[in-house]
């Protein structure tokens, strides 16, 4: 070995790059003979530091403020609004009013605390108040007034600070308890969709019951009475609501200028149609199929009796067929989505009306062509020749009305007050329209908004929904001469007069829908409420050109 190797440390007695040099003390070493890098070296005195502060709450005061040097607070010119809403306002306006706030704007709940009784779970809390949306999103209710509902049963639990979110077919809720605390979210999707405003009536009582601070309501009897509506048949039988159909197409015919054998013609046409599209839904198959099949037989036998040479007003038959189609309550509803600032929602339902009014055009257009092939000489120009009578066209409207409502699945107690209003809106719309000769889109908006302001003071005071008050009595007013006269003409290849006659269609469905909405917001804006006033209702701030 040579005496560089000598001199060589073996690996036993290596050195590490990071040993402490001759003449420095060595650190401080634990009980395991390993020392660190970052302990202190002897003879170093660390300095004081202050006590190791414990974590606090988000509200509590900064350790740094001190209350002599403190800004100046802020107050707007205006003052600082005061929110005040008294116990005899209904809970739609009062839970409306809060849903248009800020969140740190909105009256804390008032709480009662029981010494027995300790409170709900927070997530069955939201999954009762997603359930009770669920219906009534899926009875057709715009979605303000479905956050209203959800919004009303967390306060009635005492949950503050939550934030319901409604769309098309989702409905979610979030509650933070604090700053500090984690949110718990939970949401329901609508998987399907059915008419029956019993149950949207038996909904709105559970609400009703449950924000009523004198009554008291346990989670379990609300979670019972909901399992109860969802249990509970409908009110009418089926072979009632297909005999309605045919009663509201012949009612529709007569409106329309038909006699009795129209009235018969269209009535079984549409009974026929009802039974088919039963059939398809009973298949599986989608609502558009289903519509397109339903149009068929009211067309078909109207081309018969023209082929016939039978004397009578054979559009009629077609015309009324088409009314018992025309998907009124979702068109109302996603107009007033859209008025009310739910842009998402108002979208798809009207993209819903869209396809099922497409439905409604391929099944009368394929019966309308084969008409015209063999021969059947239907006239556009009897839009224009409409008799005028009064007494039969009120009563005819009031039925209309009527088998509507039982359509709907109406409670008994409103069909009589939904069949007054029906004729009051026929009324008003035939007075404007026949004797003082104003158009039919003004007349149509100004009759609709008499059926939402009568339907809204109908509802507000019973603590239920304007749908069942309103819905049924939109139906005479519905545009379904304007929509064949215009698909007669596209059949007979005159494009140019059925788009104008559609266009005309179109614009009589939007003021339905905007006469409706603007009525109910007309009884809320103008109508003081004991104990409130109109001014406390406050709206969202839209964008003003920017």
């Amino acid at each position: 070995m040579t005496d560089a190797e000598d001199r060589k440390p073996q690996s036993d007695e290596a050195r590490s790059a990071f040993a402490q040099p001759d003449g420095v003390a060595p650190a401080v070493e634990d009980e395991s003979g390993t020392t660190s890098e970052f302990a202190v070296p002897k003879g170093l005195v660390p300095p004081e530091t202050a006590g190791t502060e414990s974590e606090g709450s988000a509200f509590s005061t900064p350790r740094t403020y001190s209350a002599k040097h403190a800004p100046p607070a802020f107050t707007p010119a205006t003052g600082v609004p005061v929110v005040s809403l008294t116990k005899d306002v209904p809970w739609q306006d009062r839970m409306r009013t809060m849903l248009r706030m800020p969140v740190a704007e909105r009256p804390a709940p008032e709480l009662l605390h029981k010494e027995d009784e300790v409170g709900p779970a927070v997530p069955r809390v939201l999954d009762l108040t997603l359930r009770i949306g669920e219906l009534l999103l899926a009875g057709g209710e715009g979605a303000e007034d479905v956050e209203t509902a959800m919004f009303a049963v967390c306060r009635s639990f005492g949950l503050d600070r939550c934030e319901p979110n409604v769309t098309f077919t989702l409905l979610s809720i979030s509650h933070q308890p604090s700053l500090v605390d984690d949110p718990v979210t939970a949401s329901r999707t609508v998987r399907r969709r059915g008419t029956d405003y019993t149950r949207l009536a038996a909904v709105y009582r559970l609400v009703d019951d449950l924000s009523d601070p004198e009554t008291t309501f346990s989670l379990e009897e609300a979670y019972r009475r909901l399992a109860e509506m969802r249990r509970n048949r409908h009110p009418y039988p089926g072979w009632v609501l297909t005999g309605c159909t045919g009663l509201l197409a012949g009612a529709a015919s007569v409106l329309v200028g038909g006699d009795a054998i129209v009235f018969v013609a269209a009535a079984l046409g549409a009974m026929l149609g009802d039974r088919l599209a039963w059939l398809f839904a009973g298949r599986g198959l989608p609502e558009f199929y289903q519509f397109t099949v339903a149009a068929m037989p009211p067309a078909a036998i109207g081309v018969a009796l023209q082929l016939a040479h039978v004397d009578t007003n054979s559009s009629a038959v077609i015309t009324g067929g088409l009314f018992a189609l025309l998907p009124g309550r979702a068109l109302v509803a996603g107009v007033q989505d859209g008025l009310t600032g739910f842009y998402i929602t108002a979208s798809a339902r009207l993209l819903e009306v869209m396809y099922l009014f497409v439905g409604i055009i391929v099944g009368v257009l394929i019966v309308l062509y084969f008409g015209v092939k063999f021969g059947a000489a239907l006239n556009p120009d009897q839009a224009l020749s409409i008799s005028e009578r009064p007494l039969v066209q009120i009563a005819a409207a009031m039925l209309l009305s009527l088998t509507f409502a039982v359509l709907l699945q109406q409670e008994r107690s409103t069909v009589l007050a939904v069949t007054l209003n029906g004729g009051v809106a026929w009324s008003v719309y035939g007075a404007m329209h026949y004797p003082g000769g104003i158009s039919p889109v003004a007349s149509t908006a100004v009759a609709a908004g008499l059926v939402g302001l009568f339907g809204q003071l109908l509802s507000r005071y019973r603590f239920a929904s304007a749908l069942p008050y309103t819905t049924a009595a939109i139906g005479p007013l519905l545009p379904g001469s304007a929509t064949y006269f215009g698909l007669l003409s596209i059949a007979q290849s005159n494009v140019d007069k059925g788009l104008v006659s559609l266009s005309k269609a179109a614009a009589l469905a939007m003021a339905i829908a905007i006469g409706v909405n603007l009525g109910s917001e007309i009884s809320r804006l103008f109508l003081r409420l004991p104990g409130g006033s109109a001014g406390e209702r406050r709206a969202a701030k839209r964008t003003r050109g920017f």
